[in-house]
């Protein structure tokens, strides 16, 4: 069988701007396989699109392009990123990628303007988003935020905050939200009261500061953490989003989506069970993060996703029922909603990654992670 040389992704390409290379593969799309000259099927192109810049928080991707589970699975799979230029439910929606990575609040927003999408996996069980404050602050609760200012960086992401807010009663009135850049600079400086956080990003980049008053780096007991995982707020985040009329009309697209998830699983157990290895692929791929930052994030995305009881990937009725109702209780600082209504019945699906991990489990593939175990990772200064 001949199969076209699996593609690589080199710090070079990813280099180049997210717009030319979604430009390149623009319409694209997924394709059947065609014969190759001795008989056999080549591999089918595949675009999926990312919602950030490649980093350890997409590490199963790139570790399924690197130990060729993508290909073994027949694909030959573009991983295009976002550095916030290219949104990707609406690259999905607009037929220019063929998967997308997205936090489900998003999309259920893109969903009720008219999105026709579908979850076909989610892969982040928790939500990582934090509310960091100073340990002198007072700020020990969503409960405290009111006449605050808050940090947030807005894009979508604020939602969870709202919910929360909602969940405790406080009008999103009461609270000055502060637009945040994608760093704690203005947190350092003062400027803002409690900032938003991922536990495998913006926290680190706190540990990995040097505290001034002492000449060592901070640690966390300088901080108050509220996890909105924590609270009812706290909503699904990245998953994986498919076309949902393409999975009902097109059969060689959902029999690619279960490849596809398949590929992504051992992306994601490889990861699991080789994080320095996982962090060492990200870094190749592009990240400009620093080594130890990056094993950071790699540890910390691990826990978003290990253990998964019911198998990686799976959506969990009562987490979709919380982000669902969280998105409809969510007023922003304008008096603007989310959602207004429950999504439809097809904003997602259990049918292509449960054929998946069936699939998987049947060839000794652990889809639970029940015995992972984080590993201990030292901030260093700047993350170096």
């Amino acid at each position: 069988m001949r199969h076209r040389t699996r593609r690589a992704l080199t710090t070079g390409a990813l280099a180049v701007s997210a717009a030319i290379v979604l430009a390149a593969c623009s319409g694209g799309g997924t394709t059947p396989s065609e014969s190759g000259d001795g008989g056999g099927e080549e591999l089918t192109p595949v675009t999926l699109q990312l919602q950030w810049l490649p980093q350890a928080q997409f590490a199963g991707y790139f570790a399924a392009v690197d130990q060729g589970f993508f290909e073994e699975e027949g694909l030959d799979v573009e991983i295009v990123p976002s550095g916030g230029d290219i949104v990707p439910q609406d690259a999905l929606a607009n037929g220019d990628a063929d998967f997308a990575i997205a936090w489900v609040p998003k999309v259920l927003g893109s969903i009720e303007a008219g999105a026709n999408l579908t979850d076909i996996a989610q892969i982040f069980q928790r939500s990582g988003t934090l509310q960091v404050s100073w340990a002198d602050s007072g700020i020990d609760s969503v409960a405290d935020f009111e006449g605050k200012r808050i940090g947030s960086w807005g894009f979508g992401n604020e939602w969870e905050i709202f919910a929360a807010m909602a969940a405790e009663g406080l009008d999103a009135s009461t609270v000055q939200i502060i637009t945040q850049d994608f760093n704690m600079n203005a947190f350092l400086q003062g400027d803002i009261d409690a900032a938003q956080a991922m536990t495998y990003n913006e926290y680190a980049q706190l540990l990995e500061t040097m505290n001034p008053d002492t000449g060592e780096l901070y640690q966390p007991e300088d901080f108050n953490v509220i996890s909105y995982q924590d609270t009812v707020g706290g909503m699904l985040q990245d998953a994986i989003w498919a076309d949902t009329e393409r999975l009902d009309s097109d059969e060689e697209y959902a029999a690619t989506a279960v490849s596809f998830l398949k590929a992504v699983v051992k992306g994601w157990a490889f990861a699991r069970d080789n994080p320095q290895d996982a962090a060492d692929i990200t870094l190749a791929s592009g990240s400009g993060w620093g080594p130890s930052h990056e094993l950071w994030m790699m540890n910390e995305t691990n826990k978003l996703i290990w253990p998964a009881d019911d198998g990686i990937g799976i959506i969990d009725e009562a987490a979709w029922a919380q982000t669902v109702e969280g998105a409809m209780a969510a007023v922003n600082e304008t008096g603007a909603h989310l959602i207004t209504a429950e999504p439809p019945a097809t904003a997602y699906s259990n049918e292509y990654i449960q054929q998946a991990l069936d699939e998987l489990e049947a060839e000794g593939v652990d889809i639970t992670g029940e015995s992972f175990e984080p590993v201990e990772v030292t901030p260093t200064e700047g993350g170096s």
